[in-house]
């Protein structure tokens, strides 16, 4: 049985200073549908900014991770990110109002207590899982990271600090839910005693004190209370990479072997599995995305289109949401212009690419028109900044991406088309449509 995603019942807020700009910070978890993904949002800003939690936008990995986007940020989201994917959540609106969430005692167990106050519910759609097939491996300096093939959640980790009196730590975990709020959410930030004056006087750590963090001077500890675990730095190093690796967008499960990790290479690995996605990303990611988006097969484009063979450009339409669109076209040998385009070396004529483009862009304006444009024809008027990028040939599945960026009383429209072949751009162009009547164009 497959897993499904998972969202929280209802709004929950926690509140409390941010750790580095020691500012008054507030984090409020929405609950958010299916395929909505982890999403920041800073309500403290006008327009209200989103970010999507992704690797692609950290920014920074100094004492924590940054993520930004048009010159918006949201600082040290690891453990706000750990606490959600600990559980489990794989779609919620974290609206924030500050540059950063509250610290709180520097763990995710506070989060983790909210979480589950809010209540976690199964959603209707599979849950997007990536499990290597080969080993990933990430070097950063003196630290490591390798995901090994599992058939679980597995994390091993290996600490140590050469210049410092700490001995180091090692500790294997075969996560769920239960084992992370337990034995991993209330693990604690640390830093060393030396460490201190120089975040003080980068400007960072305003709002650290022995509330919300663990210092180590020497041999002595020094802290508000005494270490939840013997252990507590390994575990709370597993919790920051869990946390990082949520930046993937999807769950984990594989064997995560960590050498000295922090968040720089945490990160690092996170990139490197995310291009890995990406080359994967085609029809079979959409259509595992469940029931969530509407789709069309084949029958109901020859009724939406006016196009039939050999000019029908789109196979199946795999999402249509609000202003976008996702089609898809197999590329096979028996397409009747590879006769002549080229004998010997098979390359689909650009010109067609353009034509697919705007079929499915028409699909997309007639849709848009919700139900009035139904049994008209999408006219299509003019292509502006047409590149081709890598040739197309026979063997290919093509994945057309159509954004609408304008539409004028419903009758002409803009948008801005793209082709992907495993998840690289082959062909590209701005386009421009009408819709008119059958009668009218006869």
């Amino acid at each position: 049985m497959f897993e499904y995603q998972k969202s929280i019942k209802k709004a929950v807020t926690v509140t409390g200073v941010g750790l580095h700009k020691g500012e008054p910070a507030s984090l409020t978890f929405q609950p958010a549908a299916a395929n909505h993904g982890i999403k920041f949002c800073r309500v403290d800003l006008p327009e209200r900014p989103t970010l999507n939690a992704t690797a692609d936008l950290v920014k920074d990995t100094q004492r924590g991770t940054t993520l930004e986007q048009n010159g918006v940020s949201v600082h040290t989201v690891e453990h706000v990110m750990a606490a959600l994917a600990g559980l489990g959540v794989d779609n919620c609106l974290v609206e924030i109002h500050g540059a950063e969430p509250p610290v709180l005692d520097g763990s995710s167990q506070e989060y983790v207590k909210a979480l589950q106050s809010a209540g976690v519910e199964n959603l209707s759609a599979k849950r997007l899982v990536f499990a290597p097939e080969v080993p990933v491996f990430f070097q950063k300096d003196h630290a490591s990271l390798v995901v090994l093939p599992c058939d679980r959640l597995r994390i091993s980790c290996s600490i140590q600090f050469p210049n410092q009196r700490l001995e180091g730590q090692f500790l294997t975990l075969d996560i769920d839910e239960k084992i992370f709020a337990e034995q991993l959410s209330p693990a604690r930030t640390f830093c060393f005693y030396e460490e201190v004056k120089p975040l003080m006087d980068a400007g960072l750590i305003k709002g650290g004190s022995l509330e919300c963090a663990v210092v180590i001077k020497d041999d002595e500890i020094l802290s508000k209370e005494a270490l939840r675990f013997p252990n507590e730095f390994v575990r709370h190093k597993i919790l920051d990479i869990l946390g990082d690796m949520a930046l993937l967008g999807q769950a984990v499960r594989g064997h995560i072997v960590a050498i000295r990790p922090g968040h720089g290479v945490n990160v690092g690995l996170t990139q490197k599995l995310l291009s890995i996605v990406k080359k994967k990303k085609g029809a079979r990611a959409y259509l595992s995305e469940g029931a969530t988006y509407e789709q069309m097969d084949i029958v109901d484009l020859l009724n939406t289109l006016p196009h039939r063979y050999p000019f029908v450009m789109v196979d199946r339409i795999l999402k249509i949401e609000e202003n976008s669109i996702v089609g898809l076209k197999n590329v096979t040998i028996n397409e009747p212009y590879f006769t002549g385009h080229f004998p010997g070396h098979p390359v689909m004529p650009g010109v067609l690419q353009v034509e697919a483009m705007a079929q499915v862009a028409g699909i997309l304006m007639m849709k848009k028109g919700g139900g009035a444009n139904a049994g008209k024809i999408a006219y299509f008027m003019s292509a502006d900044k047409v590149k081709f990028r890598k040739p197309v040939t026979p063997g290919d599945t093509l994945i057309l991406e159509i954004e609408l960026t304008k539409a004028r009383a419903g009758k002409i429209g803009r948008a801005a088309g793209k082709i992907l072949v495993d998840n690289e751009i082959v062909s590209e162009a701005e386009l421009m449509f009408t819709i008119a009547d059958r009668e009218a164009s006869a």
